[in-house]
C-alpha cells in the first residue's frame, strides 16, 4: 500500500533546523522527514545500519521514493556502499561544510585559510556543549593547543545572515585563539538536494520510528 506523502527523507539531526525552515518556504507536501541523532557525528559507524534500518522501514510503510540528507559524515564510504546497493541519492561531498559552502567556495576557503576550524550554524548553536564541552576543555583547558594549536582560522559559515550569529562565532574564533572569517552560503546543496528529493515524485510529516 502507498503512503500518502511518497518521499521519504531521510536526515542528519544537525540539519533539521535548516530543512525545517526549507519545508516552509518550498511547497514539498509530499516528502516526508525523518531525523536521526544528530550526536551520531560522534560515533560514525552507527550512521549506516541507522540508515539501513530507516530505508527498510520506509520500504515496509509504502514510500515510494528515498533520499538520504547526509553526506559521508566519517563513514569512510561504508554510507554510499549501502545506497548504492539500494539505489537510494544522498546529499554530495564528505560533510556539511562542503554541501553548504559548495567545491568552489570550500577549495577557495582551503586555500586561503589553511588550517581552518569550521562551524555551520547548527555547530555555533552547539558551540559549548559539542565542542568546549565535548571536548572537555570546560574542566581541562590547559588542552586546548593540543586540539587546536594546528588551527589557525574559524571559518563560520552562515546559512542565515545573523549579526548576532557572527558576533557568537567570532567569540568563539577568540576563546580557541583563531583568526576569524565569516561566510555565508546559505542552503546550498541542502536546499538543491531537497528539491531534488521533491522533484523525485509528486502533508510534510515527521516520523516517530525508533532509532
Amino acid at each position: 500500500m502507498k503512503h500518502h506523502a511518497n518521499t521519504l527523507v531521510i536526515a542528519c539531526g544537525a540539519l533539521a533546523h535548516e530543512i525545517t525552515a526549507l519545508q516552509r518556504l518550498n511547497p514539498w507536501p509530499h516528502l516526508t522527514v525523518q531525523c536521526l541523532p544528530a550526536d551520531w557525528h560522534n560515533t560514525p559507524d552507527k550512521i549506516t545500519p541507522g540508515v539501513a534500518r530507516h530505508i527498510e522501514r520506509a520500504r515496509a510503510a509504502g514510500f515510494e521514493h528515498i533520499y538520504v540528507a547526509f553526506a559521508d559524515c566519517g563513514t569512510g564510504g561504508q554510507l554510499d556502499a549501502l545506497l548504492k546497493r539500494e539505489g537510494v541519492e544522498r546529499l554530495p561531498g564528505a560533510h556539511c561544510y562542503g554541501f553548504f559552502a559548495g567545491d568552489a567556495l570550500f577549495d577557495e576557503l582551503n586555500e586561503t585559510a589553511l588550517g581552518s576550524f569550521y562551524l555551520t550554524d547548527f555547530l555555533l548553536r552547539h558551540f559549548d556543549r559539542l565542542v568546549i564541552q565535548g571536548l572537555g576543555l570546560d574542566r581541562h583547558p590547559e588542552l586546548l593547543p593540543v586540539y587546536f594549536g594546528n588551527y589557525t582560522h574559524l571559518v563560520y559559515l552562515a546559512q542565515r545572515e545573523s549579526p548576532d550569529g557572527i558576533a557568537l562565532a567570532e567569540a568563539a574564533a577568540r576563546r580557541l585563539g583563531l583568526a576569524f572569517t565569516h561566510r555565508f552560503t546559505g542552503y546550498g546543496g541542502l536546499e538543491t538536494g531537497l528539491r531534488r528529493a521533491a522533484s523525485l515524485h509528486q502533508p510534510l510529516g515527521v516520523l516517530s520510528w525508533q532509532n
